[in-house]
């Protein structure tokens, strides 16, 4: 296989050369490998090499799943891999080395992907941007001076220079749409625990956190929830059964859709003029393809609703961080951690008892008014982001006050959080670029479990506002 032809094909496509015999999983191996090498340098976007377990496992057997032979990257943040580090961006776990594979990754595994590395995060994935003390800054194929997004934004970064065309992603609060939207790909932000991480999930416990990948093509994206979201043993949380194959989904027809869509911030302020005019070019398209297309925001007492999932985010952060010092057996070091992460932590030690089932209280009953507009509309469509990516350093939680690094965020990203806090499915689609060559990502979000519909949709824009043949200026 040449150089050029190894990004000519998405995951899928690499699998079926590898099936028929055209190329063998090594020499796709060889490929990812070589454009780390290549690309690496200037995007910083894998942060641990794995070649010599990648090439080991390339010579097989591997499992006849759907992406035989195809080289994979996992985030380095929450998700162990056997004898690899897990730093999570941060200087107090530096050290962690694994000692088993997550019930994720055994999941990977066995849809036949080759591990070659891992990507970068920021601390704790804490922001909507990839940048951080340890790791360092992750930067867009598309620009090297902005940002690829966060907290997945070393996959999105990778996959979109081709160095591999899906990779493992995760979504506290945005963190697969917001750098599938940055690096102009596909990110499904799936349906609460439809992807399981075995019984250590502790990080989960509040359920906004979900994993699944970053890809270029929709079906990707749907093969490997076929391959990986099923059901889990003992999940105290399992999402309703899906009916058929996502990959029947993105063939399918969506039908005549009702959708919802609105620009609405948190704040009340507008969005980027370039922004708001992709919507809207969003909305008409989607008309003309037949559906009903309806200005509706989700109407809500946002200030309440964010106030409330402070109260319980920044408990749960303290608690998880209380788990972490438990098996550290010391308490982090000043410099051990960001000042965004210190000041989450103190503030998460800070909610009392009542102010954090407050917050239960308060978003359990918003939520039910979020998800009343999807008894009424079948998808909801917004930007996932409120401006376009913006230059490495503006949302920087590292030399910033935290404080100025949180309104930052509010201000570029302002519509992903609250469908991680209904569990709802909500996805990014790369449909739109600005002025300066960057993408525009759409958000188009699902009734609770109703990834199927998504997909539906996703797989008509793909044909009918297609993004194939855009690519970076660090392409492979």
């Amino acid at each position: 296989m040449s150089f050029s032809d190894y990004t000519k094909y998405d995951g899928l496509g690499l699998a079926a050369l590898v099936q028929k015999g055209e190329v063998t999983p090594a020499e796709l191996t060889e490929a990812a490998i070589e454009r780390i090498e290549k690309y690496n340098p200037a995007l910083n976007a894998v942060v641990y090499k794995g070649y010599d377990d990648a090439r080991a496992a390339a010579k097989g057997p591997l499992p006849e799943g759907p992406f035989k032979g195809v080289p994979f990257l996992i985030k380095d943040l929450g998700t162990e891999v056997k004898g690899w580090p897990r730093t999570s961006g941060s200087r107090f776990v530096a050290d962690i080395q694994d000692d088993h594979d997550s019930e994720l990754v055994k999941r990977y595994r066995a849809s036949g992907v080759v591990l070659v590395g891992k990507t970068n995060t920021p601390e704790y994935g804490i922001t909507g941007t990839t940048e951080s003390a340890l790791l360092g800054p992750c930067r867009s194929p598309w620009n090297t001076n902005h940002i690829a997004g966060g907290s997945s934004g070393g996959a999105a970064s990778s996959v979109a220079a081709g160095i591999v065309p899906l990779a493992h992603a995760s979504d506290g609060l945005g963190s697969i749409r917001i750098p599938a939207a940055c690096c102009g790909l596909v990110g499904m932000k799936t349906t609460r625990d439809r992807n399981p991480q075995g019984p250590n999930d502790y990080d989960r416990a509040i359920g906004f956190s979900v994993d699944h990948v970053v890809s270029r093509t929709v079906r990707d994206s749907a093969a490997m929830l076929d391959a990986t979201g099923y059901p889990e043993r003992a999940s105290p949380y399992a999402p309703p059964a899906k009916a058929r194959p996502y990959m029947e989904e993105v063939q399918a027809s969506p039908g005549k859709l009702r959708i919802a869509w609105s620009s609405e911030t948190p704040n009340g302020r507008p969005i980027d003029e370039e922004v708001q005019a992709a919507l809207e070019r969003t909305a008409d398209a989607l008309k003309h393809l037949g559906h009903e297309m309806v200005p509706r925001g989700l109407g809500v007492d946002y200030r309440t609703y964010y106030q409330a999932q402070s109260a319980v985010g920044a408990s749960n952060f303290a608690a998880g961080m209380g788990r972490r010092i438990a098996a550290k057996g010391r308490e982090p070091e000043p410099d051990e951690l960001e000042g965004l992460t210190w000041a989450a932590l103190k503030g998460g030690r800070k909610v009392t008892g009542e102010q954090a089932m407050w917050g239960w209280q308060t978003l359990r009953l918003i939520n039910r008014q979020v998800l009343e507009t999807f008894e009424e509309f079948d998808v909801y469509l917004s930007p996932v982001m409120g401006t376009p990516p913006p230059e490495i350093g503006y949302v920087d939680p590292v030399n910033l006050e935290a404080r100025e690094v949180n309104k930052r965020q509010g201000k570029t990203f302002p519509f992903t959080p609250p469908f991680n806090f209904t569990g709802q499915p909500s996805l990014s689609l790369p449909l739109h670029m600005s002025a300066s060559g960057l993408p525009i990502g759409m958000m188009f979000t699902g009734r609770y479990a109703d990834e199927a519909t998504l997909y539906r949709l996703a797989g008509q824009l793909e044909k009918e506002m297609p993004w194939a043949d855009r690519h970076p200026k660090i392409w492979g």
